[in-house]
């Protein structure tokens, strides 16, 4: 093996199974995208080859771009956080699989069940997240934090490479304070849902000409 290729084989792939679920909850098409290239460009040598195929690569690619401006709109992200309420758990229990087949260290099933849930937890804590931020009036918080998050992603992500083990460490550390600055925020959360539900309540009125249809 040449010098320098990062490799996990030596350890369980279970840490990077952790760390992908987390990122993925955060930014599924980050991860396809990062660690396709890291395999294509021969950083390390445990990526499945499905995930670097050009057209996985240029698909995750386009809809990351896609992501990366929805991701720092206020309420249009909460609404693409919404529809990827079952993306992007599915996509980190398929990326946890591929990472587990093609290192034999860890049975597909389990590895799946761990990237999928982790994944699940991460993105409740970022939709969440997003929520209680999108009741400040300034757009600024918004960016920030999704700027913020896609830094934290390609960080942590590259750093797995090299040390599953850390950065497994990290991301669950990361996802611990998540969830518990949920409970914080709670407030907030319930103050965006109600106001949404007004818009939505506002705009159906609209629509039938500012008049409540009879019983």
């Amino acid at each position: 093996m040449p010098a320098g290729l990062a490799t996990i084989t030596s350890v369980s792939v279970l840490p990077l199974v952790f760390t992908s679920g987390w990122a993925s909850g955060i930014n599924a098409y980050a991860v396809v995208l990062l660690l396709g290239l890291f395999g294509a460009s021969g950083l390390t040598d445990e990526v499945p080859e499905s995930l670097q195929r050009t057209d996985v690569l240029v698909t995750a690619g386009v809809l990351f771009l896609f992501e990366a401006v929805a991701d720092k709109i206020p309420y249009v992200d909460s609404a693409w956080d919404a529809a990827h309420t079952v993306i992007r758990p599915v996509a980190g229990a398929v990326v946890a699989a591929l990472l587990a087949g093609g290192s034999g260290s860890l049975p597909e099933l389990a590895a799946g069940a761990v990237g999928g849930s982790t994944a699940l937890m991460s993105h409740l804590v970022k939709a969440g997240t997003r929520m209680a931020v999108n009741t400040s009036p300034e757009p600024f918080s918004n960016v920030g934090v999704s700027v913020a998050e896609d830094l934290g992603v390609a960080g942590i992500l590259t750093f797995a490479v090299f040390n599953p083990v850390a950065a497994a460490v990290i991301a669950g550390v990361l996802l611990l304070l998540g969830l518990v600055t949920l409970l914080f925020l709670a407030s907030r959360i319930r103050r965006f849902l109600r106001r949404r539900a007004q818009r939505r309540e506002e705009g159906r009125l609209a629509g039938t000409g500012g008049h409540r249809p009879r019983e």
